[in-house]
Order: structure tokens, then sequence, then C-alpha cells
């Protein structure tokens, strides 16, 4: 995999909301959270769009991603927020660009869409945080900004000061391989797609927000079903976060269910792990090699995700 350059100051990052619209009035918060880290925001032209749904119409999101994956002077490409559309702009995407003029693609949720391209094209990417949120706690500025900054592995993640410490084990034992993964609506949606995961060997990292109990099975069923989860080297399970029917005693809580579905895989699982829709979210870069220790309930990050 060939790995974007590192952040320094005055980096160039190319603000782009490639899905759903932002809240009004939150670019600002985004460009000065870039300005924070000391670099340069550059908004694109559709970031404070709105079509119902979409920050803008299809053609005008996916001409701000390819400005900006074509423009040698952008470092990095800040996904603005998730929400849903970016399938929709995967097919007018030159991701030949991206190879050509590597660069960190940021951003989670709906942005797995975007990780599954970067995949195809052989460049790490980054599961983090959002720009525009009101929330980015110490915890998560403290794994983020280094591991775009530095060129050296990051070695065991840690967890927030107020969490048990470490992931709960379903099945024990230690893996190792390349983390690929994100959001799990997104991963099952892409499957039969030329963007598919390819999770052979490696480690699946999942997770996802507001989903019913019985269509997190359906997702995980999903999974089993296509193979994808015969392949893997072991799965990290992250936050599946405002599970409406949590309340509800009929139903499993979907970290229960998560168990159920991949605890008879015979590969390492763990989960908990401080990623996905929570304030303390970890940056993960996909296609950086990982250690999943089950039995310690640890991810650890073997390889630099950045070259100097």
């Amino acid at each position: 995999m060939i790995r974007p350059r590192a952040l320094r100051a005055g980096s160039r990052i190319a603000l782009v909301a490639g899905a759903g619209p932002i809240p009004q009035g939150s670019l600002a918060r985004a460009v000065d959270r870039v300005r924070g880290f000391g670099w340069e925001p550059v908004p694109g032209a559709s970031a404070e769009a709105r079509h119902g749904y979409l920050a803008g119409p299809d053609e005008a999101r996916a001409a701000d991603l390819n400005a900006a994956l074509a423009d040698p002077s952008i470092d990095a490409i800040w996904f603005l927020r998730g929400g849903y559309g970016t399938m929709r702009i995967l097919e007018a995407v030159d991701w030949t660009a991206l190879s050509r003029h590597p660069k960190a693609l940021i951003g989670f949720s709906d942005n797995t869409a975007v990780h599954l391209a970067a995949q195809r094209a052989g460049v790490v990417s980054f599961h983090g945080p959002h720009p525009h949120t009101p929330e980015f706690p110490d915890f998560a500025r403290d794994t983020f900004y280094p591991m775009m900054t530095r060129a050296v592995a990051a070695g065991v993640l840690p967890f927030p000061a107020d969490s048990a410490g470490a992931a709960e084990t379903v099945t024990g034992g230690v893996a190792e391989g390349p983390l690929v993964g994100g959001n799990l609506a997104l991963l099952t949606a892409t499957l039969g797609t030329p963007y598919a995961v390819r999770a052979e060997g490696a480690i699946l990292f999942i997770e996802d927000v507001g989903e019913h109990a019985f269509r997190l099975d359906r997702m995980l069923t999903h999974l089993r079903l296509s193979g994808v989860l015969k392949r893997v080297a072991g799965i990290a399970v992250g936050a599946f976060s405002e599970q409406p029917d949590a309340g509800d005693q009929d139903v499993p809580l979907a970290l229960e269910l998560a168990r159920e579905r991949l605890g008879d895989l015979g590969v390492p699982v763990a989960m908990g792990f401080p990623f996905g829709h929570v304030d303390d979210n970890w940056t993960l870069p996909l296609g950086v090699r990982a250690r999943l220790d089950a039995d310690r309930g640890t991810l650890e990050l073997l390889e630099p995700a950045v070259a100097e």
C-alpha cells in the first residue's frame, strides 16, 4: 500500500462534502479546526450546498472530489460529514488520480465507500473524525494528529480514561494483518461491486449507528453468507451506538448480536473498541498492518500510516 505524505505546518487540506449536507454554519467550525492544526483549509465549491439529503447534486460533489484528487498541491482530503450519498458518486470519480497524487483521505461512516475505493487504488486512508462536529475531545485529537503527522508506528492504541481500558474478548487469540473495514452498512451495500472490501488475511473492523437489531442481524448475516468473514484473520468491533430498540427486552443489544454472529468463526474477535459514532473516536489507517490481541482486548499498529 502507498502511504500518503505526513501532514506538516501549512499543508493544504481540501474540505469536501461527498455525502450529506453539513449543518448550517458549521463550515466555519471545520475551517477553524483545520487552522488549529496548523494547516490551510481549502473548502470545496459545494461544501455548504444542500440538495435534499445530499450536499448538492451528484455532479457537483463528484467535481469537488475530482478537483481535490487531481490537484498536486492538496495534501489531504477531509470529508466534512457522512450521512448518505458517497456511493452515488464512486463511478464519477477518477480514482487513478489518487494513485498519481497519493494523499490522505479522512472520514468515517458513509465515507467508508471512499476508503473502499482507496483500498482498490492501493493507498492508505484514514477512518477518523469529521472536522465540522462540535465535539472533538482531546482523546480524539491525540490519536488523530500524531497519526497524520508522524511517520512512526503508533503501537498499542489507547483507550479513553473513563473506559474499561480494553475491549471485551469474544473469541481469544492473536491475529495480524492489514486493517480493513468501516461502517457495516456500507461494507454490506458494496458487496458484489468492484468496491467490495478485500478482507483476506485482514483485521476487519466494523461499526454502525442508529440501526435496529434486526437490521444489524441482517447485515452481519449478509457478511457471513458472502464469504467475507471466512477469509479474515480477526475482527475488531467498535461502537454500535444509538440502537433505537435497545430498551426492548424482546430484542438483543447490538454487541450481543455481534457476539452471536461472529463468535463461532474460529478467528480472534474482540468488541467495544473506541471507534465509530462516538466522541472518543480512534483514527484508524486502512491498509496498515495491525495486531489484534483478543485476549488482552488491544489493537496495535505495526507500521507507520504516513511517509516522510
